[in-house]
């Protein structure tokens, strides 16, 4: 890290908060390879925009091509991958906006250096809380993830056609205390966004009673067959 640089203070995250009129935070779906996270990630994203509330969507379809397209999928650049969603993912909740990472993040040691990056940013303002760092954990039998297999990897995976694959050749470590644990095999879509929009509207992170859409009504456009990350 550079040391000839300095920190300049500027807006506090309060003041951001108060004049966009939501909270920014980050909800971060860890799960196996097609167990749903894109899927619940994108319906929920478009449920908070019909509240009228800024999200953003991060997964590896516009990260892995873009800012993170010079890494593999080695521990070493896996480790890297999320370390850079989850520095981008602080950002944008530090703007008031409410992010949203659809990633396996098969590690726990990566998963808590996000939400410790997370925890720093009071460090930042004295009048700052940390940002919220809200843990879904996209919890499935394995099997169930081979059956989905939308891609074939698991097949692939099987076969020795593809290295270092996540709960094959690869751990996966279940996260131990998330903030929220949906099932998508025993649930559907409308129901997993509606348990995790109870969670937050608890916790006083989005407005209550505010719905101009149900979650119904914003999964419609992604359907629950295409449960595929």
């Amino acid at each position: 890290m550079a040391t000839n640089i300095t920190w300049h203070p500027s807006l506090s995250r309060r003041e951001r908060n108060q004049l966009r009129g939501q909270k920014g935070f980050t909800l971060w779906f860890t799960g196996l390879s097609a167990s749903g996270k894109s899927t619940v990630a994108t319906a929920l994203e478009q449920h908070l925009l019909h509240l009228g509330l800024t999200a953003y969507r991060l997964d590896g379809d516009n990260v892995r091509f873009g800012l993170n397209k010079d890494l593999g999928f080695s521990d070493a650049d896996r480790a890297e991958n999320i370390r850079r969603i989850g520095e981008v993912a602080k950002l944008f909740a530090d703007s008031a906006c409410v992010a949203i990472t659809s990633f396996i993040s098969p590690f726990r040691a990566d998963r808590q250096l996000a939400r410790d990056l997370h925890a720093a940013a009071a460090r930042q303002s004295p009048d700052d809380e940390p940002i919220p760092f809200v843990e879904v954990y996209v919890d499935i039998p394995i099997e169930v993830a081979e059956q989905r297999d939308p891609k074939g990897l698991y097949k692939k995976a099987r076969a020795g056609e593809i290295k270092e694959f996540t709960g094959i050749s690869s751990p996966y470590e279940a996260p131990e205390d998330p903030e929220i644990t949906i099932r998508t095999h025993e649930n559907t879509v409308e129901e997993c966004v509606a348990q995790i929009v109870r969670y937050l509207e608890e916790k006083a992170l989005i407005p209550t009673k505010t719905t101009t859409a149900t979650p119904a009504e914003a999964a419609g456009n992604v359907g629950t067959a295409a449960l595929a990350s």
